[in-house]
Order: C-alpha cells, then structure tokens, then sequence
C-alpha cells in the first residue's frame, strides 16, 4: 500500500539543563519521526537500534521505522546515549532516554496522531535490552519534569529483535561494560539482568533471534520467553534456525546496505572527533589506539572535507559506514527467506493487541 508525504523531523527528548550525561560530546538524546501527512489516528512504533551500548547503529534504524509506516503506523526512531570509548558506564541513562521519549511521544499524542492508539517500542541487541530494562522497570522511571510527570511511560507492548536480555552467564560482555563498567556489583547485574525484572506488569512481547546468532546467544531469548511465561504475561517467540546477528528487517534493501540517513551516528562522529583532538574522557590509553586504529580512515577523510569536491565527500562517508559495519553483498549472501517473516507476523500483533 502506498502513502503520501510523510512528515520527517527531529525532537530533542531533554529540555535545557536535564541532560548531563559526561561522555555525551555534544551529542543530545532525540526522536526522529516518521509520520503520516493526514488527520487518521494510527499505532505507532519507537524503533531502539542496537549497536552494543558503542553506538546506535543505522541498518537497524529508518529501514525499519519505513517498513512499520509503510504498514500504515506512525513510526520514531530514538537515538539514546551510547558510549563507543567505554569509558563513562552508562548505567540508566539508555533506559531514562527511552522512558522520556515515551512520554515525549504520549504528551503530543494528538499532534502525532497517536491519540487512543498503542505505542509499541522495537529494540534491536542492545536496543532490545533498553527496551527490555524500560518494560520491567517503568514504574521507577519518573520524570522530575513538571510536563511528563503524568505521562505514562509503559509501553503497550515490546518487540524484541535478538535481544541482550540476561547479565549472567549467556550475556553479551561488551554491552554489560558499556553498561556497567568493568566492575559491576551484583546488585547491579541483576537489576540489569531483564529476565530476573519480569513481572505481570511486564507488557506484552513478541521475541525473535535466530538459533546461529554469532553474537548474543540464542538462550538470552529462552531467558526471556521463559521469565514472561512465568509471569503470565502475552507474549510470542520465535527461534530461525538460520541466521546471523544484526540482520535487522532483513529486507532487498538491508542487503544492499542502503541506509539513506546516518543520523543515529551522531554521538559516535562526536566522540571519535574527541579522541583524535585528545579531548577524551576519562580513555585508556589502550582504548584510544584500539579507536584510532578503528577510524583511522574516517579521521583522514574529516580533515579533509573542507577541500573535497561533493562527490569525493559522499566516497569518505562511505568509508566511515565501512568503519561501522561492513556493507553486505546482496549477490553473494543468503537472505535467509525464513527470517524475513518475521517484520510482517510482528504488523499482525500489533494489530491483535
């Protein structure tokens, strides 16, 4: 089905003053809309990309948030805070940045043209596990500012895409520093721990993962199902027998790697700035080669911008994208067809909700 204009802005989730995260570079936490140009009343989606807590990763952002619009919702994408030097442990502010973009979204409702309709939150990994922390731990999450202190920040149900969910032992240890840091309490894991957080209050989710996930282990969702199971609480899983990490909608154009806008790398471009000026915070000296050596390219190609000519410019900032995550061959990849369902049996859900 096809649509007309869509309406596409930015919204910075913190008002002057709320947001003090240390490593932010400048960064602000935002929602990016996806909104339909007319007066219906759809469900909407809050797309959470993952991308370890590092950064927040483009294949997992507008690709996605354009299928769920395409499928007649009003879509966002968050970009939430992220730490690629792993200096500055994050702790809740990931969870905090969801919880106030909820309310965000709920307080304009009627502007959105959300009014009355569900608002479903869809993590990837990492953003999963945002998703994850926001879902069990919402009635902790309140909001010192006058505007959203009424606001419920429940989501009305989770979609959870090869999620990080448990901190003991089938985690993904990468994510947990960002998190944590290196030396976690117990208390600390646990809490972060989602599938121990899980309560009938827990909102309804639809998991999926494929049972080849080279990255996060396929029990995080097992975790999750089994914890949701207990608690009583809706839910649907689903394991693919066939697939990689990160395969997001999994769609022609994922495999392309046709990601039209990298606005979701915007912290990450301002804290590898900071580490080639050596404006860091609080890195390691190991950690600040490991990054130099990552983005050396990209760096060189920064300095440079200012006397290339437009089309030299677009070549450098695909190199950058390369830094990220290596551009898939569609010619020579598997599609994995089984996994491609996945996207269209969520749309269902969330109508059956």
């Amino acid at each position: 089905m096809g649509y007309g204009v869509m309406k596409n802005f930015r919204v910075n989730i913190w008002d002057a003053g709320e947001y003090n995260y240390k490593a932010a570079y400048g960064f602000e936490p935002n929602i990016r809309a996806f909104l339909h140009d007319d007066d219906v009343d759809r469900d909407c989606v809050l797309v959470v990309p993952g991308g370890g807590y590092c950064m927040v990763v483009p294949p997992e952002a507008q690709i996605v948030a354009e299928y769920f619009y395409n499928k007649g919702l009003n879509t966002f994408v968050l970009t939430y805070t992220t730490d690629i030097t792993m200096s500055v442990p994050l702790k809740d502010q990931p969870m905090r940045d969801l919880s106030r973009a909820i309310r965000v979204i709920r307080s304009n409702a009627k502007e959105y043209n959300i009014d009355s309709k569900k608002l479903i939150v869809c993590g990837f990994s990492a953003g999963a596990h945002v998703c994850g922390c926001v879902c069990t731990h919402w009635k902790e999450l309140s909001d010192n500012n006058d505007k959203y202190q009424d606001v419920s920040n429940r989501p009305d149900g989770a979609i959870l895409s090869y999620p990080v969910v448990t901190t003991g032992e089938y985690t993904h240890i990468y994510s947990v520093q960002a998190l944590l840091g290196k030396n976690p309490s117990k208390e600390e894991l646990d809490y972060y721990s989602v599938e121990k957080q899980v309560s009938k209050d827990t909102p309804p989710c639809f998991i999926w993962q494929t049972l080849e996930d080279d990255l996060v282990p396929v029990e995080n969702s097992y975790l999750m199902a089994e914890s949701l199971k207990k608690a009583g609480v809706a839910h649907c899983h689903y394991v693919f027998p066939h697939g990689h990490h990160g395969l997001s909608i999994s769609s022609d154009q994922f495999y392309r790697g046709d990601f039209p806008d990298n606005f979701t790398c915007e912290q990450l471009d301002n804290a590898v700035q900071a580490v080639f000026e050596g404006r860091g915070i609080d890195i390691s000296d190991e950690r600040v080669a490991e990054l130099k050596e990552q983005f050396n390219s990209w760096n060189a190609s920064q300095q440079e911008s200012d006397q290339l000519t437009e089309d030299v410019k677009e070549g450098q900032t695909a190199k950058k994208d390369e830094a990220i995550q290596e551009p898939i061959n569609a010619e020579q990849f598997n599609p994995y067809p089984e996994v491609r369902m996945w996207p269209e049996m969520a749309a269902m859900w969330i109508e059956q909700l």
